[in-house]
């Protein structure tokens, strides 16, 4: 993740399984790919390290939320994670709780 943005890197410390979560309910991918999409999808603003991105991925896998399966992906293997159903319970809980957060302070930037 950028440092250049202030505190962005701990606020994104408590999101980030969210986020590896959205992405994986689009597709499946391996750990590379996660990384890489979320840099795609955020327009660049988000570099995830690899010592951020796969301990979460291990922290998911752990709390049920995803299945992952080895695969042969260019000769390498790889391990490959999808979204279960746990996990899109758990994804749309995080939304609405995120979204419930920005309205809040929202409110408070343009009310204060």
């Amino acid at each position: 993740m950028k440092k250049s943005q202030g505190n962005r890197t701990e606020l994104l410390q408590g999101t980030l399984d969210m986020l590896i979560l959205r992405v994986l309910a689009e597709t499946p991918l391996h750990g590379y790919a996660i990384g890489k999409r979320l840099g795609e999808v955020s327009a660049g603003r988000l570099e995830i390290p690899q010592g951020s991105l796969y301990p979460a991925l291990h922290r998911i896998e752990q709390r049920a939320l995803v299945d992952a399966t080895w695969t042969t992906i260019r000769g390498r293997e790889a391990k490959v994670y999808a979204i279960n159903a746990k996990g899109r319970r758990k994804l749309k809980d995080e939304i609405s709780g995120w979204e419930e957060l920005a309205s809040t302070v929202s409110l408070v930037l343009n009310n204060a």
